[in-house]
Parts: C-alpha cells; sequence; structure tokens
C-alpha cells in the first residue's frame, strides 16, 4: 500500500501526489497528517523550509471539506505572494483528480477585480497575503463565517513583517469554534503568544530542536575587507563551476546593484525584489526554475516562499538584521533532504553575529579561505572536463558534421587535442585571474581593526589609512549620485584611473572616497572651479575642516535619506500598501551591506589584476 494512503489519505489524491513524484512522506507530513485529519485540533507545527509543510496541511484540508458546498471554508494565510502563488498552486495539484474543488489566490500586485470575480463565482479555500485579504474584507466581497480551518503558513515572518494587527482584523470575521493550524520555521516569543491567542490547547509537533537549522546544510564564512567583498564575492562562484544559488542582500537597492554588476560581468544572473511587478517576478522565477539563472540575487522577504529544487548555495552577501531570518535563508538549500551549503561574506566586525547565529541554528561555522587565483583555475579546469566526459552525444544531429570536424584534427594526435580543448577554458580563466591578489582579510585585522576603528581613530583624525588618504566630497544620494556615479565622476573630472580609487561611502549631501597619497594633489587641482548644476564642487581632506561628526549622519538629513530601512521597505506589489518588501534596510550610512563603490555601468575593475569582464 502506498504509504500516503496509510496516513489516512483517499487514493485519487494520492494518485495526484504520486504523479508529482511524492513518494514517501516526509518526516512532517508523517506525524502531522494523522493529527489534522481527525480536524479536532488546533495544531502547532515547528519545521524547518524544506521540510514539506504545505503537503501537511494542504492534504489534510483536502479531505476534510466538503465540495459540494461551494463558499469558504478554509483561509491559509501566508506573508508574500510567491508563497501564496506557490501554496494556491500546489492546492490545486493535489486537488487535480477531485471534481468540484475551487481554490483562489489572493495578493497584492495582481488584479483585485480579477481576484473578486473568482470569489464571487465560488471558492472553498482561499490563499492569501493579509494586505490583499483585508481590502477584500473591506469591501464585504466575502463571507468567512463558515470557515473551518485557517492555516498560518511562516506564521514567524508574517509578525516579522508587521502583520500581527492585519491577522487580528482578518480573524476576528472568522467563527470561534474554527481550529487554526499554525506552522512556522521559527519559534520566537510572538509566535508563541500568537498560538495562545488564537488556539485552544494546540497540539505541539516540533522537528528538530526549535530554532534549529537544517543539519543537512554545512555553514562557511569568509572574512574579507569591505573594499574587496565584490571581488571576493566573484571568486567564490567563479571557484563552484556547478553554482546554482539565491544571493541574499538586505535592500533592494544593494539587490539590484548586484545583480547588474553580475550580467555585466558575464554570469547568468538576475534581482527578485518588492520593486518589480508580478509579471517581472513571475519571468525572473521562471527563468531560474528552468535554470537558465545561475545565480538570484533577492531580498529576505521577496525570496519568501521560493521552492526551487537542487539549489546548491546559499550566499549570504550581507547578513540578516535579524538573526532568524539566516534560518530561513539557509533554508533555501538542502530541500528534501538534500546537502547544501549557505555562506557568509562578513567583515571582522561581524564575527560576533555569526557566534550569535551559531546559537540560534545549533550548528558551528565553518571558517574558509578566499580561493586563490590559481585554485579557481584549476577547479573550473576541472569542472570542464567533467562535463566533456559527461555530455550527451546527440548523434543523428552530430553524424553530418563528423567528417569535417574530423578533418580539421587530422594533423593532431589525442594528446593535442585535448590540450588544446582544455585551453580554451583554463587560458580564459588564467588571463583573468593573472596577478590576483589574496582577498582574504589579515589576521590582525580582524582583531587589530575592530579595536581601531571603535571611536576617534587615527584615520578619523588624520584621514590616512595605509596607502590611502580620505577625501570629502560635497555631493551626495541627494544629487543623484550611487557609488558607481560618483566613481566615474571622480575619473572623469580628476582624469585619475578607477584602479586607484579606494573605499566610497556615498551620504546624503557629501560623501567620502579614497585615494592614494600621491593623488590628492590631482584629484583636488582636477576640481578647481568645477560646479555642480551651479553649486561649486569642494573636495578637502577628511580631518582637516571637515567634521567628522557628518560621517555618523549628522549632515543635514543625509542619514534620514540614506536609511534602508526607510526608502527600502517599498510596496510589495501594486495597489497593496500592507503586503511590504522590508528587507530590514540599509546600514545608517547608506552603504547598503558594504563593499560596493563603483557600479551603475562605470565600475572599477577587481582590486589587483582582477579584470572587469568574466572572459
Amino acid at each position: 500500500m502506498n504509504p500516503f494512503s496509510q496516513l489516512g489519505i483517499r487514493h485519487d489524491i494520492v494518485n495526484a501526489i504520486t504523479a508529482l513524484g511524492f513518494e514517501n512522506p516526509t518526516p512532517i507530513q508523517e506525524q502531522a497528517i494523522p493529527v489534522l485529519l481527525t480536524g479536532s485540533n488546533d495544531f502547532v507545527g515547528l519545521a524547518q523550509t524544506g521540510t514539506g509543510k504545505t503537503a501537511s496541511f494542504g492534504l489534510p484540508l483536502l479531505e476534510l471539506l466538503d465540495f459540494e458546498q461551494n463558499h469558504p471554508q478554509a483561509l491559509v494565510l501566508c506573508p508574500t505572494r510567491e508563497l501564496c502563488l506557490q501554496i494556491a498552486n500546489d492546492l490545486k495539484n493535489y486537488a487535480k483528480n477531485i471534481p468540484g474543488v475551487h481554490i483562489v489566490a489572493v495578493y497584492g500586485g495582481a488584479s483585485i477585480s480579477d481576484q473578486l470575480r473568482q470569489i464571487k463565482r465560488g471558492v472553498q479555500i482561499v490563499v492569501a497575503t493579509p494586505g490583499r485579504m483585508l481590502d477584500i474584507i473591506g469591501r464585504d466581497a466575502i463571507d468567512f463565517s463558515g470557515v473551518q480551518y485557517v492555516v498560518l503558513d511562516e506564521a514567524d515572518e508574517m509578525l516579522n513583517m508587521g502583520f500581527q494587527e492585519d491577522i487580528d482584523n482578518i480573524l476576528s470575521t472568522t467563527p470561534e469554534d474554527k481550529k487554526t493550524w499554525l506552522f512556522s520555521a521559527t519559534m520566537p516569543a510572538e509566535v508563541r503568544r500568537i498560538a495562545k491567542r488564537y488556539m485552544d490547547n494546540p497540539f505541539e509537533l516540533t522537528m528538530g530542536e526549535k530554532n534549529t537549522g537544517n543539519q543537512n546544510i554545512e555553514h562557511e564564512y569568509y572574512v574579507v575587507r569591505a573594499r574587496d567583498k565584490y571581488a571576493a564575492f566573484k571568486r567564490i562562484v567563479d571557484f563552484n563551476p556547478e553554482i546554482f544559488g539565491i544571493v541574499f542582500c538586505r535592500t533592494k537597492i544593494e539587490t539590484q546593484e548586484i545583480a547588474e554588476a553580475l550580467i555585466k560581468d558575464g554570469y547568468n544572473a538576475d534581482s527578485l525584489h518588492g520593486d518589480l511587478s508580478q509579471q517581472q517576478r513571475d519571468k525572473v522565477m521562471k527563468r531560474y526554475r528552468e535554470r537558465s539563472l545561475q545565480l538570484l540575487i533577492a531580498t529576505d522577504v521577496a525570496a519568501r516562499g521560493i521552492d526551487v529544487n537542487n539549489v546548491t548555495h546559499v550566499i549570504n552577501y550581507s547578513l540578516p538584521d535579524e538573526i532568524e531570518n539566516y534560518t530561513h535563508r539557509s533554508g533555501r538549500t538542502a530541500r528534501a533532504g538534500k546537502t547544501g551549503v549557505s555562506i557568509a561574506i562578513i567583515n571582522s566586525k561581524e564575527l560576533g553575529k555569526i557566534r550569535q547565529i551559531e546559537r540560534v541554528i545549533g550548528k558551528k561555522f565553518i571558517p574558509a579561505e578566499i580561493p586563490t587565483g590559481f585554485d579557481v583555475c584549476e577547479k573550473q579546469l576541472f569542472g570542464m572536463i567533467h562535463k566533456v566526459h559527461n555530455v550527451e552525444v546527440n548523434e543523428p544531429q552530430i553524424e553530418p558534421y563528423i567528417t569535417r570536424i574530423m578533418d580539421e584534427f587530422v594533423d593532431m594526435d589525442k594528446e593535442e587535442i585535448i590540450k588544446r580543448f582544455a585551453s580554451i577554458e583554463f587560458n580564459r580563466f588564467l588571463d583573468y585571474y593573472e596577478n590576483a591578489p589574496d582577498l582574504n582579510a589579515p589576521a590582525d585585522d580582524r582583531v587589530g581593526r575592530e579595536r581601531g576603528e571603535k571611536g576617534g581613530d587615527k584615520y578619523a583624525r588624520t584621514g590616512q589609512r595605509g596607502d590611502f588618504t580620505r577625501l570629502f566630497i560635497n555631493l551626495g544620494s541627494v544629487d543623484g549620485f550611487s557609488r558607481g556615479d560618483l566613481l566615474g565622476y571622480i575619473c572623469n573630472s580628476s582624469r585619475i584611473s578607477g584602479r586607484i580609487v579606494g573605499k566610497i561611502d556615498v551620504k546624503g549631501v557629501y560623501s567620502f572616497f579614497e585615494v592614494p597619497h600621491a593623488e590628492v594633489d590631482n584629484v583636488q587641482n582636477g576640481f578647481k572651479g568645477v560646479d555642480f548644476h551651479g553649486r561649486d564642487v569642494r573636495i578637502e581632506v577628511a580631518g582637516e575642516g571637515v567634521s567628522e561628526s557628518r560621517d555618523r549622519g549628522n549632515g543635514g538629513g543625509g542619514q534620514r535619506r540614506d536609511r534602508g530601512d526607510r526608502n527600502d521597505r517599498g510596496s510589495y506589489g501594486g495597489g497593496n500598501r500592507r503586503d511590504r518588501d522590508n528587507n530590514g534596510g540599509g546600514n545608517r550610512n547608506g552603504n547598503s551591506g558594504g563593499g560596493f563603490r563603483d557600479f551603475s555601468g562605470k565600475r572599477r575593475e577587481d582590486r589587483g589584476g582582477e579584470r572587469k569582464k568574466r572572459y
């Protein structure tokens, strides 16, 4: 007998999920389904992403509801439109052999009139994001008086996104005797409170320890200097030729910048964030699921609900502001029993945060070294050899060309042909990584710089650090400058190469940038008499008449404009002000996680010889 039949699922549903590839229930499905099938308990299920939670509540719902009755009987609330669509589609697939099943997905960013029409035609299961659901309730367009079951999926994330009040308002329209099923990856105090508020003696099921991460995930961290972050990130990607990953950033701006930079550097990448329309999001996700994208660059909220098989790596370009979000991020890999790697690229100041995450996930991070250029070349070479060895030859299609191909190689022996084919790939990377520098933060930098940068260090007083001098310029983000724009402006005005410009910090009405000591006079002379929209451009050495208090955000409103947590919230889908893409914001000085200073088409090359284009 089929294992799902043994759990109490009827044959027409079992046949449908068998066709979808379901063979054996996951641990949470095996334990949750029999409990939920009774229909008599409130329920709290704590399990990591990728463990099969949708089927855990979806299959029992299809068993318990009366599909001859054409009114709302079940409501599923989830935090994002991506997850909303995924759950609705999964439920439809599970129910394809059951007549009369009507399921509607209600979310922001899509036509509310279409959703209203579907509801009016009749529906038994509503899957919704809180914001759009409240909009529809406010129009008196739905009657939840007959709802028997409410599912709160990804409850911790809904609360993190500020949906507590919305959930209260929605549940107030449902009957008191309904059953509430709550699923969450972590169990913070807020989730515990919501369970007490809406449930009566719920059955609790915990898979693994509370708030811990998937044990099939290997966690690594790399310590780099901020200026080397993007170059280090690319080198990690190149060292993993078969990578199929998701890269997490704090803000929408950072997400877009990284994606654009990767595309310009020859990588198959794209971004996913809350400023995209539903059509754009669907297009990006379609390409990613089809694996025509190698890297998906996403914010925390935009990536919620992404259920893509065989993700090999999760890369934390910026660590999340909320420690619990790391569990959600890393859960995008190692799904359905597979293994995966979660990588954090950090600076020395974030080592303490790594230790905090270790305590939450119950697993140690492995400190790793950024590979050398030679290591990358070797890995890419043998990655290509592996592809050649395993390639599937289409005999009928290639047969007409074999004679001509053989004629081309008639004067070469086997060894010469192999060397030439290998060199096609190997030479590209040898050229790209010629003179590639060591990108790992020095050991003393991990401790000494942390101490030196606290308070008024020499750098803050003199504007000098190592071989660089820090300069002030009275232009910033309010003048329309990004780091890349400012880099181009500096280079064009002072006739210096972008290669030599160091860290760039773009503030609100001013910015800071680094140049070698020997170039300070050239830069200052280059800007003499230069004006920007009628305003004289001023260049000064930081610390010489320039108050460093500005650098702490006290610069004529600069801090307020640059705070990612205000400008980067954005509507998470047109017309739905509640479904927000709250990414936790950037850091206070607008650095979007550090390391970027040279995007928008004018990016400087990787420091120390790594070339601008990948090939």
